[in-house]
Parts: structure tokens; sequence; C-alpha cells
């Protein structure tokens, strides 16, 4: 909300400069362009249809809501900044009249002109308008500067074609065909020479009979210098005369405000309180301000336009209220108590520095210096006494001060003096820092505490509130008790009240409790909507209202029921919620407040529960703001916040409106309640909403709701066929995917059988290679020999065991895994076959690991034969002693490690040595069993290894022969 200043202007005081300015009884807001306003000097203002308040300065026109200004300008359809006067019509259109004669006016949130509407082309020869009047069926009629009549019917405006005399006083004389826009007209002349039946009586009699007032009332005024006239076909009658009343200087504007009257000037404002019901008090206010127009709105808050100084406004519960403070009377603005000598109707009004002030029935305010000690002097409190005498208490002692003769006495210097009260016989007594004192009889002195109050139940029995806890006395003891209840021993007490057999306790920061006798039978706080816990003062008017002065206002609390019926505060009229004291009579209520003394008919309290005028200012989606209507269309913006800014028409502490909002459309529940006038739903997604919006001021009811319709339109992508597209599009991609996968699983497969094909060739070709031509020629050649040699029985023998060498590795190599124990078993029925076939010329032996035993070991078949018959023929066969083999198995982490080991001729002797068939066979065969280990790791993953050492090349000394190494990929088994 804009900063505002608030003024207080009193009667019949000095001319204060800035934003203060005089009047009795009246907190005045000023407005101005740090608040918004488009300009510091305004020339009219009016209330538009919907409720808003409209300006117009040299600047263009500022719309106001009571917390925010809306300022119009050229850029916005203005057709010239420079707006003199406004005029609100029956149909809700705002006119502007500027000096090029132009018309415009403002509907439905925008501005029309001549360039965006045709119907407002017009030459108006640069005259500009006066007055507005409008007719039935939408018609509004002009009175410009040349004395012409402009008229505006919706389709067109043109000057008015009828054969009318150019005087606007003829649109007055027939008021029921054309209804003026404005109160009052400024006029050089009385005289209508179209009427020269009309009555015109320059006598202004005072008081008026009722008819003459009604006339004034809802009639046209006419303005005449500093004179007034109401305005009928019949009559024109002087109504005031500003001479009379002590203005000397031209009236400008004038409003009335039921029986009160207002005058503007160039050099003041003038309030005429009952001016209508006989009342000769005047009131100058905004003394030096020239006073441009004057309004008074729909609630009865008066508007205030000013030439260079914005806009002054009094709301309308202001005028319930009156106001003492520095400014028109009191010695300074921070008031300690209050009290009432009822005898001689004469106000007791204590403050700081030791300053009594007295204001007598007749308003007139005498001041008088008490304490003139320095340091801390305030006037603490003030209790009737005895007739025509008061007790005062300040920090330093107590007074006794004659309300007739109005001469004061120092009754007893008491330092740092807190409260005093007076038994139902008027016995003295005093709460001061620690002591405790019954005037003239006794002092309870040096106590370890802080007295802070005292109340008296008789003669004899009071209480003592302290800082640490409730205390009784009496004066027979003179001793202090601690209260009987131990969760009253530990308060930090302010002030006590003893009301029929009750006792009322205000603290410091737990708000009040109420005992009879021992027994705590209430606590109130600011649970239980106690205005603040931090209790001041206490205050019984007698009949049945207990006032608690607070930090944060007034309670007041019903004694009898024991419960809070209403709170006073600043949003009330106060001038403080800071509230020092608080006195009752005759049905006025007077409230010390740390800004001055606030008093007002307690029974006749405003309270304002219309609902506020809620409407929706603008619409943002993403980085876009639109104009407000009832539906809202889009299209979905992706990550886009949608934001409805909605604002209330309340000119009275706007800065406590609240706002309750519902997307569900279910009035029953669901309502969101914000102090932000902002409503942000982010990423609102496509569909159809529905918000409801409803406002309160302060101790108002809801208002109706607001009816937004939001309409967020699906992107093409969000359609349902755009999503049936997209969905059969996902469903094609999944199926050309699955055909995908397929494919590369079949491929794989073809590939494995491809492998499994291969492989089968290769053991093929391992098995021919294996038993080559030259073993079987060889063994055949060896069973003839035996034959020849009649040695039947070996040469069956070797039959027999070669057929079954010839059987095991057919059945072998039909198989993918074999055991070690076979493969074993297989090399030895082969070694043994060569030892007969080269005649026992070498020996071989096999060395297995022990932990092999401990294990059932498959391992690819024919793998290890080859290598074995290569150290056969090529290392041992050539060699001319005897050779020797072996043949060594053990486990390297998961594979089989073998090596044979021969003693021949060594791998580079023997390949020098070799024929070419030969070199081909070996080649051949090696390659085989290195293509297999490598398919083997293709399928299993398990690296193998073939490896052919030279001994004599390889560092193994003189030794010589060939070493192979091979690593076979297992299967283990327990």
């Amino acid at each position: 909300m804009s900063i505002t200043r608030f003024i207080l202007l009193w009667w019949l005081v000095i001319f204060c400069t800035g934003y203060n300015a005089w009047a009795q009884g009246l907190m005045i807001r000023n407005y101005n362009v740090k608040d918004g306003l488009a300009n510091a000097t305004v020339y009219a203002a009016v209330q538009d249809k919907d409720g808003f308040i409209w300006f117009a300065t040299p600047t263009g026109v500022s719309k106001f809501d009571g917390k925010r200004f809306r300022n119009y300008a050229k850029k916005d359809g203005l057709t010239d900044n420079d707006v003199v006067k406004l005029a609100a019509d029956a149909k809700g259109r705002l006119w502007f009249f500027t000096l090029n004669g132009k018309l415009s006016f403002y509907d439905h949130t925008y501005i029309h002109n001549e360039d965006n509407d045709s119907s407002l082309k017009f030459n108006s020869r640069s005259h500009y308008m006066q007055y507005a009047f409008e007719a039935d069926a939408g018609f509004v009629y002009f009175f410009n500067s040349n004395n012409r009549i402009v008229t505006y019917n919706g389709k067109k405006t043109e000057y008015d074609k009828r054969d009318i005399e150019t005087n606007f006083l003829y649109l007055l004389r027939n008021g029921r065909v054309y209804r003026p826009l404005q109160k009052a007209f400024h006029v050089n002349t009385l005289h209508d020479p179209t009427n020269p039946q009309q009555e015109i009586s320059s006598v202004c009699p005072y008081p008026f009979a009722s008819e003459n007032a009604d006339t004034v009332r809802n009639g046209p005024i006419l303005m005449v210098r500093n004179t007034l006239y109401a305005y009928t076909p019949q009559k024109i009658s002087c109504f005031f005369n500003g001479s009379d009343w002590g203005i000397k200087d031209e009236i400008s504007n004038l409003c009335i405000d039921n029986d009160n009257l207002w005058i503007g000037t160039q050099r003041a404002l003038y309030y005429i309180k009952g001016f209508f019901k006989g009342d000769k008090k005047i009131t100058k206010l905004l003394d030096n301000h020239n006073i441009t127009s004057l309004l008074k709105d729909r609630d009865g808050n008066i508007w205030i336009t000013t030439f260079g100084d914005g806009v002054y406004y009094i709301p309308y519960k202001n005028f319930y209220f009156s106001y003492l403070d520095n400014t028109n009377g009191l010695y300074s603005h921070s008031i300690f108590s209050i009290s009432k000598d009822k005898k001689n109707d004469l106000l007791l009004i204590g403050q700081n520095a030791g300053i009594l002030n007295t204001m007598s029935a007749n308003s007139v305010i005498r001041q008088f210096t008490l304490d003139t000690t320095s340091g801390r002097n305030s006037l603490l409190a003030i209790l009737p006494y005895k007739e025509n005498e008061a007790l005062i208490g300040t920090d330093n002692g107590l007074l006794s001060f004659n309300t007739a003769t109005q001469k004061y006495s120092l009754l007893k210097a008491v330092k740092m003096l807190k409260d005093v009260d007076i038994s139902p016989a008027g016995k003295i007594r005093i709460a001061a820092k620690n002591q405790v004192i019954a005037l003239d009889d006794y002092e309870i002195a040096d106590l370890d505490m802080i007295v802070t109050s005292i109340a008296s139940v008789n003669d004899s029995l009071y209480f003592v509130g302290t800082n640490n806890g409730l205390y009784t006395c009496t004066d027979g003891t003179r001793k202090l008790k601690p209260s009987a209840n131990d969760s009253l021993r530990t308060l930090s007490i302010k002030d006590l009240k003893w009301i029929d057999g009750y006792l009322w306790i205000g603290t410091s920061d737990q708000g009040i409790y109420v005992i009879h006798g021992d027994t705590m039978v209430k606590h109130l706080s600011s649970a239980n909507n106690l205005a603040s816990d931090i209790c001041q003062q206490l205050y019984y008017d007698g009949h049945q209202n207990l006032y608690v002065a607070t930090n944060k206002g007034v309670s007041v609390i019903n004694v009898k029921e024991q419960h809070i019926t209403r709170n006073i505060t600043s949003n009330d009229g106060l001038m403080s919620d800071d509230i020092r004291g608080v006195y009752a009579d005759d049905g006025i209520l007077y409230i010390a407040t740390s800004n001055g003394l606030c008093y007002f008919k307690g029974d006749h309290l405003p309270v304002d529960t219309v609902p506020p005028v809620i409407y929706l200012n603008n619409i943002r989606y993403g980085d876009s703001t639109y104009l407000p209507g009832d539906n809202f269309v889009h299209l979905y913006k992706r990550k886009a916040s949608f934001e409805a800014e909605f604002g209330t028409i309340v000119f009275d502490l706007p800065e406590l409106v609240e706002y309750q909002y519902n997307f569900s459309g279910d009035t029953t529940n669901g309502w969101v309640t914000t102090m932000s006038n902002i409503i942000p739903f982010p990423d609102l997604q496509p569909g159809n909403y529905k918000l409801m919006v409803r406002a309160r001021k302060y101790k108002s009811d809801w208002s109706k709701p607001l009816n937004l319709n939001v309409n967020i339109l699906p992107q093409w992508y969000q359609q349902w066929w755009a999503r049936g597209i997209l969905l059969l599009a996902g469903l094609l991609v999944i199926l050309v995917v699955l055909r995908f996968i397929v494919k590369r699983i079949k491929q794989a497969e073809k590939r494995k059988t491809e492998y499994n094909r291969r492989i089968a060739e290769l053991e093929a070709k391992a098995l021919t290679n294996q038993m080559n031509p030259h073993f079987i020629f060889n063994s055949l050649n060896s069973v003839q020999h035996l034959i020849l040699e009649k040695e039947e029985k070996q040469a069956l023998n070797f039959l027999a065991d070669f057929a079954t060498l010839m059987r095991q590795m057919l059945n072998n190599s039909r198989k993918s895994y074999i055991s070690l124990e076979e493969e074993i078993a297989f090399l030895t029925r082969y070694l043994e076959l060569e030892k007969i076939r080269f005649a026992h010329s070498f020996t071989y032996h096999f060395i297995m690991e022990d932990t092999l035993k401990d294990y059932t070991i498959y391992i690819p078949p024919m793998i290890i034969q080859p290598i074995v018959e290569n150290a056969i023929k090529h290392g041992l066969a050539p060699k001319n002693s005897a050779g020797y083999l072996e043949i060594r198995i053990e486990m390297v982490d998961d594979l089989l490690y073998c090596s044979v080991d021969d003693d021949g001729i060594g791998w580079d002797k023997s390949n020098s040595i070799k024929s070419s068939r030969l070199i081909k066979h070996e080649s051949t065969a090696l390659s085989v069993i290195k293509e297999r280990l490598q398919i083997i790791k293709s399928f299993n993953g398990s690296v193998g290894k073939l490896e052919i050492i030279d001994k004599f090349k390889s560092g193994f000394g003189n030794k010589e022969g060939t070493l192979v190494e091979i690593l076979i990929p297992i299967v283990k088994m327990l």
C-alpha cells in the first residue's frame, strides 16, 4: 500500500505548514505523488459506478481503490493529459473533460476516444466541455465553453440541432429530462432570459425551513462568487452567504454531508457541522490550501482535492470521534491519566513534565504545572476524592487539586510513586517502588520487590501487586502476606481492581486473572480475544464494564459474565494502540493514548459490516499480461505460471483486507485464505477451471465470490488425435525395435550354429590330423611284421589295442567335453602303441597335481594328442638314442595347464629336416588347436593358450628338446 500521512486538524489553533491543517475532532489522511497519485495538483474527483475514486490532474487521471493508484495518460487513450473535469453517468461511463475539447470516456477496462470509437469523432474547434447532463436511452449532453450544447447518443457526437437558447439554465430548467452529472455550477448571473417567470431571492434565511433544506440537498446549486443559491425552475433562493460566516474568498466548490456543509475556497476549507439543523459553528480547515473540489463517496468518506498538495481524505468513521493533542490545546501528545469532576464538568488530563490539562464543558483548556521536579515527573493517576477535589499521583509525590478554584497542594512527597487507591471510607493508600504507604498512618518500607499497584477491599484490608506476585495486608498486621494461591505468587502485576467481591489482576505479560477468595476463577488472555497480554491499566465504570488498557488497544470486559465483549483499536479510530488510561462518563468514553486523547460515544462506535467490492485487476500467463474478463482462454505454455491479480475497493483500512480463493468450484469447502491479492498457479495443465475469489474488510462479512472461468487449451501434441498418432508411432517404433532385436537374436543363433558347424569341422580336422596316414600305415606294417615273424599273439594284441584306440577316438570326437581320466587313458593307449611301433625307442611319464584328484575335470577332446604325436614323430623318432617324454598336468587358476616335454632333437632342428608335406601337416594341426581355443573363448569367455619352446635356445642350459605348454579351458565338478 502507498504510504499515507495522517494529519490532525483542529479548530482555532495556529496554522501548521506541510501536512498539518486544522479541524476539531477530525483525522485527515493525505495522498500525494509519492503514494502513486499522478500529480500533486488535482482538479476534480468523482466516484464511478463500480466505486473507484477518479482524480483529474494536469498529467492524466488516477483511479484509486483505497490501496493503489492506477494512472492513465495520453498513451493509455486520453485525448490530452490535462484533464480538468470528470463526470460519471448512469451507464457506468466515466467522461474526461480536457482543454482540447475532445471527448473520451472510460468503460469496460479501457478508454474510448475518437481513434478507437468512431462515435466520438467531433470537431470541437478547441472549445472545451464544462458541464454534463444525461437523459434517457443513454444520451449525454455537454455544455461547452462556447455556450453550445453537444449531444452524444452512442452512435455519434454532434452539436444539438434543435433551436435551443444556448444557456445551460435551459437544461437545469428541464431537469426531469436533463439530469445534471454535477451538483454545483459556477455562474456570473442568476438571470435566465428563457425563464422570465423565475423568482430570485437574494436573502439568506437561517435556519432553514425543512422544505428549503430538502431543496438544497436534492437540487442543483448555483455558485456566485461567495454566495450559494438553491435552484428550482420556479425560484432561485440564497441559502449561504460567505460574508455572513466570515468567508471573503470566492467559493470554488461545496459538498453536502447529511446535515453538514463543506465549503471550499482558493484559500481554505470550511466545515459547518449541523448547518441544516441551525448550528452556527464554522470550522476552518486546510488554511492556505487551494481547494479544487469536494466529494462525498457512497460510504460517507469526504475527499478534498487541492491545487498542489494532493488529495485529503476523511474516513466516515472519524466523524464519530473527537481528538485532543498538542496541536489543539494540550501540552504534548503523550497522555498518562484521565479523569473527570462530574460536578464541575471538568475533564482532567495528566501528561508528562508535571502538566495537568483541564478542559471545561465549553472546551476551554487550561494547563497547570504540578510537579516541577527534574527527571521523570509524569502524572500517573487521577482519582476523584472529596467534593471539588481530586487526588493526583505523579512520579514524585501525591497532590490535591481543587476543581472549583483550580488550585493544587502537595500532600506527600513520594519517590517513584506507582499507584494510588482510596478505601470506601476515604483512607488513601500509595504504592511506590519498594514501599506501601498508608497516608498519615504508617509506611511499610525497604521491601525486596517492586510494588506496582494497590487495591482496597475495605478500610483495613487491601491487596498489593508487585513484580513478584500478589500480597495481602491489613492495617493491623502492617505486613505483606503472599497469596495463598501458589500460581499468583510468580505473576508480574501491573494493576488491581476490587469489584463486588472479586479481585481483577492485570499482569505485564499474561493477561487478566480473576480471583474470589483464594481461588482463581478466570483467566483471560489473547487466546480468549484479549487485545494483548500486556495490561497497562484497569478501569471500572461502576456499572458492569471493566476496561483493560493494553499496548494493542482497549478490551471491554463484562464483569458479571466475565467475558470480553469487544476490543477497540486504532483500526476503529483511536489515535494509537498504546493505551495509558480509560474513563467513561454519561455514555462518553475517553481513551488516553501515547498519541493523544480520543473521546466518543462508546455505544455508537461505527462498524462497517458491508462486504467490499472485489474486482479482477489483470491476468498474467507466462510473460504476458491480459486485461480482465469473465473468461480466460489461452493455449497451454510449458512451465508457464498463471496468476490472477485481484483488488478491492476499500478506502478505510485497505491493508486489513483478506482474500479467499477456491479453484475447485466447490463453495462449501476448499477455501484458501491469504492476505495477498495475487493468486498464483504454477504450470497450470490444460483443462477447464473455475476460480472463485471473495474478500472481506475489517469486521465485515465475506463478499459475494467473483468468478473467473479459465480454459487452458492443449497444444497440438496434447490433443487426443495427436496423442493417438504418437501412441501409434510409439507402437510402430516398439515393433521396429522388437523386430530388430529378434533379428539380432536370430543372427546370433545363426552365428552360434555356424560356430558349432565350424567346431565340428575343426574337430574332424583334428581327428584327421591326429591319426595321420603314417601312423596307420606304420601300425599296419608293424602288425604284418609280427605275423611274418610268427608272433601271432603279439600281433593280435597290437590289433586289439589299435582297434580300441580307434573306437575311443571316434567316441570322444562326438563329445564337447570329456573327463581328464578319459583323456589320460586315451593318451596312454596311444603312447603304448607308438612305443611298439618305434621298437621301444622312448619312454614316457605322466605327472599330475594331487589336487586334481578331488575333482572331475572336463576338457575339450583330442586337443593334447596332436601335440604328443608331434613330440614323438618330430622330436624323439629322429634321435639316435633312446628318448624321454614327460606329460605334466596341473591347475592354474581356473584353467588346466598341460606341458609336453621331450628330449628330442629340438623344434628348430626338426623344422629344418622336415619335408614340406610334414611341415604343412604340422602347421595345420597346431593352427587347428589355436582356432579351437579361440572359439571356446567366444562361447564361455575362458582364454586358452598354446606355446612351443625350443629348450636349447630358450635358456634351459645344454638341454635339447621341445617344451609345448597349453592352457585349456575346463569344466570343474566336485
